[in-house]
């Protein structure tokens, strides 16, 4: 499979529920586990990001309650976020990028650190980086550097520069979603934004904008999944939009109207997930690296769930695709690479994220089980030892992240990725 890998490495410390996590991701990347396990606060450290860059710091923490709500809760009482990517670019670019933010009194905070680094393997690039202490710029590449300030991400700054602007574009259009079918099927405002929400609220603005390829590979997959599916349009009502679903209904020879109170809470929904796989993909300069979608196997049967699986990998041929789920009918194919699995789990309210344990790995590999069939007996644990690593995980330099790249691309020649 084309690598459309985006992040390679996430590491977190102190976010919500997640006291730390050091994980690897893939092309498509599965978070299993139960219900409250804490998934769902992983995607949110990535969306945070993408929020803090896209609107300010101050906006993210706040819609997430504040700081106090973001930082982990125990006994030792931490009082700080660190949150860090290894990531990859086109044209051979690879870089780290990560900050730590440091809660006070009152709800105030501060950017303690914060460092960006990034260095391309062709033409001997000079690497550029920046690094950030407490409002300050310690050290950086560039000669003429942005001013910094204590409570902003200082790679918005630097996003006005050459050399950071791909990097601040890319974690910026990052896209993560939570469909709500009744959103969705509400008659909804007019919207510019070429982007689904993430909710779904502007589905029907989106659909006009998409190019005739990328809706017909929408429509085509929705057929699979709802049976006498012919079109889906964006219809105006007064200053409002709709939308509009064209389907064959017994021996009619034309396909029928029907607007969505008409439709199904999965027809719904299996839209919007296909619309938020398969955005951008015709424009490079909307392109979504990486997109993440909550549980998409919700009030879908469990007979369209292959079609949705196909839909998945499909879109992750050119993105990045990040799913949380709990279904094992999702997961019920012995083709799915287990190096895609990282299993979720909570003790006494400390989420634990890392590749499946060895024995699991092992029977999946030799094909004796599907990583659906292991869920259904609640055999998917973390790997203890990963786990255990994780706690233990210092800030990452870009010679290490370029130390495991090499190792990465050697392995790959020794094998063929089947996603």
């Amino acid at each position: 499979m084309q690598d459309s890998t985006f992040i390679k490495r996430v590491i977190l410390k102190n976010y919500k529920s997640i006291a730390a996590c050091d994980v690897q991701l893939q092309p498509l990347t599965f978070l299993v586990g139960r219900n409250g396990s804490g998934k769902s606060n992983f995607l949110d450290a990535l969306r945070f990001v993408a929020d803090a860059l896209n609107t300010s710091l101050d906006y993210a923490l706040r819609d997430r309650g504040g700081i106090s709500d973001v930082c982990y809760r125990s006994s030792e009482h931490p009082n700080h976020i660190n949150i860090s990517f290894e990531f990859t670019l086109p044209k051979s670019v690879f870089g780290y990028y990560g900050f730590s933010i440091d809660s006070r009194s009152r709800g105030r905070y501060v950017v303690q650190t914060e460092e960006c680094r990034v260095q391309r393997t062709q033409n001997n690039n000079p690497e550029v980086y920046f690094r950030i202490d407490n409002g300050k710029t310690i050290d950086t590449s560039v000669k003429v550097a942005p001013a910094a300030v204590k409570d902003r991400l200082y790679l918005v700054n630097a996003s006005g520069l050459p050399e950071f602007r791909p990097i601040y574009d890319a974690f910026s259009q990052m896209r993560f979603y939570n469909l709500n079918p009744d959103i969705i099927s509400d008659l909804q405002d007019p919207d510019s934004g070429d982007m689904l929400m993430q909710d779904g609220s502007n589905i029907t603005s989106v659909m006009k904008q998409l190019s005739s390829d990328v809706k017909e590979n929408i429509e085509e997959y929705l057929k699979l999944i709802v049976p006498n599916i012919a079109k889906v349009h964006s219809r105006k009502f007064g200053p409002k939009e709709s939308l509009q679903f064209k389907q064959y209904i017994g021996k009619n020879k034309r396909p029928l109207i029907f607007y969505p109170n008409n439709m199904s809470d999965g027809t719904i929904r299996a839209l919007g997930i296909l619309v938020a796989l398969f955005q951008g993909e015709d424009n490079f300069q909307k392109c979504v690296p990486l997109v993440g979608i909550e549980e998409p196997e919700i009030a879908l049967h469990p007979a369209a769930s292959g079609v949705l699986l196909d839909a998945i990998r499909d879109a992750a041929y050119k993105k990045q695709v990040i799913i949380t789920s709990h279904s094992p009918d999702l997961l019920d194919n012995k083709d799915l690479n287990v190096e895609s699995i990282l299993a979720v789990e909570a003790h006494d309210g400390t989420t634990a994220i890392a590749p499946i344990d060895d024995a699991s790995r092992s029977v999946i590999k030799d094909r004796l089980f599907t990583t659906g069939e292991l869920l259904r007996l609640d055999q998917l644990q973390p790997d203890p030892i990963s786990v255990e690593a994780a706690a233990k995980t210092k800030q990452p330099t870009l010679t290490d992240f370029l130390k495991n790249e090499n190792i990465r691309i050697d392995k790959k020649k020794q094998r063929t990725d089947d996603l």
